[in-house]
């Protein structure tokens, strides 16, 4: 299935994206906040690909999406709604930042997990990527808490913040990361 936006056409990965999946995801500056290493070859990011991107889990509110420009659906991105947090996660080649690309990739990537009936979408940053928290808030959705991960492979202990959506009007907070955490905490912001 396909989903389209004004500028963008989100997709399935295919094998033929190996190219642009490659570009993805040694840019240096997006990789900065992704938990796997930049891959050195085309042979390692083929393997990338069809560990994280090619292959089925079988749950149903899975989903991976390539983003693509409408112009040519060449993949600069993607959009993934994962799990039973239905955590939501993005990336966008560096050279695409700043032009609200990765809020309205993700807007309708909710807009069908809303349809389907899904009851609430998590999504983390790592609080040294502030503009993914901003896209966030963008889609609506609401900081609930921080907590520290040991990141791997990269083997780095990163402080994340959750944020929340939730559909069917209720105030639950999915709280797994919070409780498996060694450390976490509420932060208090102003904006």
């Amino acid at each position: 299935m396909k989903l389209y936006t004004d500028r963008l056409v989100l997709r399935r990965f295919e094998e033929y994206d190996l190219a642009a999946f490659f570009e993805l995801a040694r840019d240096r500056e997006t990789n900065r906040f992704l938990p796997f290493f930049p891959p050195e070859t085309e042979a390692v990011a083929a393997a990338l690909l069809h560990e994280r991107f090619l292959t089925e889990t079988g749950a149903p509110a899975d989903c991976c999406y390539a983003v693509c420009l409408r112009a040519d659906e060449r993949p600069i991105g993607y959009v993934t709604l994962m799990g039973d947090a239905h955590d939501l996660g993005y990336a966008l080649r560096s050279d695409y930042w700043g032009r609200g690309i990765a809020a309205e990739a993700a807007a309708a990537v909710l807009r069908e997990a809303e349809a389907a009936g899904v009851p609430f979408v998590t999504a983390t940053h790592d609080v040294e990527n502030p503009r993914s928290g901003r896209v966030m808030q963008k889609l609506g959705m609401v900081y609930q808490y921080s907590y520290t991960e040991r990141w791997m492979p990269k083997d780095v202990d990163v402080v994340f913040r959750l944020y929340q959506k939730n559909y069917n009007g209720s105030g639950f907070v999915f709280d797994r990361y919070r409780r498996l955490s060694p450390h976490s905490f509420t932060e208090v912001f102003t904006y």
